[in-house]
């Protein structure tokens, strides 16, 4: 079944394919430039450090939906050995196995494709099993540190949590900004509160997934507008699950990721950093949500900081 025509049309104005050249595996954070760090900088006023990461543990948020994305696996390989001999210094060292994207995470633009291709016009067979993403893999992106903006759906709507059928929609993120009494400008990192993932802190992961609160499929025009650099939220499926429209699954990846170019964060704890920014008055700070590096990988592992 071939995607409908609504979302072509949604493709075709959000399309950013050789906007950087055709050789380009960035996407829109191209739009993170020297002068944007400098000014993201500005925003440090107290120094307060927010953490965004949930906890990477054996019991957490991925419930066997997406086969192979496995929850972090944790074993200690070696418990206080003394490897230089009796009385030398002793090691413990761990190993762990788990879903790049299984906790929270960025998806590459490789994550995902439609009609045959990756962004850029790239062909999605690029991706293989031995070498993973030869285009456009996580490793290709070498920092996010920007300007993070913290878009509180949940509070605008005078709400602690959205429910599980809300799609948030372009009005959602103008209520949003306003409260936030800042303008989303070029090189932004935004980041979509929904309250969603204090199910999961309450222990419910299963009612975490499914259903979810998530970016409706008209949200995409909405950054490229903007000239976002990355978005990031508190959902397992970032995108509102089940979806809106009938049988059209993971329209809002398609559009950010293969057409846009727009890196997308799931499973961020976005909690205290609401608390944080309510107290303060102020929605806007330093972002640094680094990438592990994994060659070829289609997503990664993050633990952001938002520096106010």
């Amino acid at each position: 079944m071939s995607l409908p025509d609504e979302f072509h049309a949604i493709a075709k104005r959000v399309n950013n394919w050789g906007r950087w050249g055709a050789d380009d595996e960035l996407g829109t954070l191209n739009l993170i430039t020297d002068d944007v760090v400098r000014e993201a900088a500005a925003c440090v006023r107290s120094g307060l450090r927010v953490p965004l990461a949930l906890p990477l543990r054996e019991d957490g948020v991925q419930t066997g939906m997406i086969p192979g994305r496995v929850n972090p696996l944790h074993a200690m390989v070696q418990i206080n050995q003394e490897i230089f001999g009796p009385g030398t210094v002793a090691c413990s060292d761990d190993a762990v196995t788990m879903g790049l994207q299984a906790g929270t995470h960025w998806d590459a633009l490789s994550h995902v494709s439609h009609s045959g291709r990756l962004y850029n016009g790239r062909p999605a067979e690029t991706i293989t099993a031995h070498g993973g993403a030869a285009f456009a893999g996580i490793d290709k992106v070498p920092h996010i540190v920007s300007r993070g903006v913290l878009l509180d759906v949940a509070r605008a709507r005078g709400v602690d949590r959205l429910d599980g059928g809300h799609a948030v929609t372009p009005e959602d993120l103008d209520a949003a900004e306003e409260l936030a009494g800042v303008r989303v400008r070029p090189g932004d990192v935004v980041l979509v509160r929904t309250g969603q993932v204090q199910v999961y802190l309450a222990g419910d992961k299963h009612a975490y997934g499914y259903p979810s609160p998530g970016l409706s499929v008209r949200t995409p025009e909405w950054f490229h507008a903007r000239d976002v650099a990355a978005v990031a939220n508190d959902t397992l499926t970032f995108e509102i699950f089940p979806p809106e429209l009938d049988d059209l699954w993971l329209p809002v990846h398609a559009l950010d990721l293969v057409e846009m170019g727009m890196l997308q964060g799931q499973n961020w704890n976005l909690e205290k950093l609401s608390t944080a920014c309510g107290q303060l008055g102020r929605y806007a700070f330093l972002l640094s949500a680094m990438p592990e590096p994994f060659t070829g990988a289609t997503g990664t592992p993050v633990a952001p900081v938002a520096v106010l």
